[in-house]
């Protein structure tokens, strides 16, 4: 835009493929320019210290950290810094984890592209990016109990494929107190069994493979 700078953006995704498109995407924009593109969370690190971008977009899986703690490393040196979260995932434990981080935007990577393009535009602005579709599943779980951590910590064992039994000895916790937890992490999760908790969960963002 005539009288403006164009808006830096800095790209963070551990697909060279998906980075060098969203580059194209970024440059043939009048108003936008990327500035750098980073393929894990340390290198986004060490090129947001030196470029200091307008607008990140940041992926939520990075090979050495994830995204939402590579966000957190740099916004606790650059509280002000604007990062969009750009993702295939729509967990809404994620989503929530994103925006309490203090992402200024989740956005999807089946997204058509001119959306992405107005959501940097947006977050640029000072205003967030949620589209309706990243909405729709945090409000599905609005109000609802989280899991503990310990909880989260069992359910993770559970789907490693370890017993009660091998739960409560490396947990240093008995066994009847892994069933409680069991118990309470299908009620929470309105599962019928385990595998079906751990389904919930993995599609939620709860827990990763």
């Amino acid at each position: 835009m005539a009288g403006h700078d164009p808006i830096r953006v800095l790209c963070v995704d551990d697909h060279p493929v998906l980075r060098e498109g969203i580059a194209a995407l970024v440059e043939s924009q009048r108003d936008m320019k990327l500035v750098a593109g980073a393929g894990s969370g340390h290198q986004a690190l060490l090129s947001f210290r030196e470029l200091r971008p307008d607008v990140t977009l940041m992926d939520l899986r990075l090979p050495d950290m994830s995204g939402i703690d590579t966000m957190a490393a740099i916004r606790s040196e650059f509280p002000d810094a604007r990062i969009v979260m750009l993702t295939t995932f729509e967990g809404d434990v994620e989503i929530r984890r994103a925006l309490e981080a203090g992402a200024r935007g989740y956005m999807l990577k089946s997204m058509p592209p001119q959306d992405l393009i107005e959501g940097i535009r947006q977050v640029h602005a000072g205003r967030k990016r949620i589209p309706h579709e990243v909405g729709c599943h945090l409000a599905e779980h609005m109000g609802e109990e989280h899991l503990t951590a310990r909880e989260v910590e069992v359910l993770q064992r559970i789907a490693g494929g370890n017993r009660n039994q091998d739960i409560a000895r490396r947990l240093f916790i008995s066994e009847e107190t892994v069933k409680v937890h069991v118990k309470h992490i299908m009620e929470k999760l309105g599962a019928s069994d385990r595998t079906q908790a751990v389904s919930i969960a993995l599609r939620r963002g709860i827990i990763q493979l």
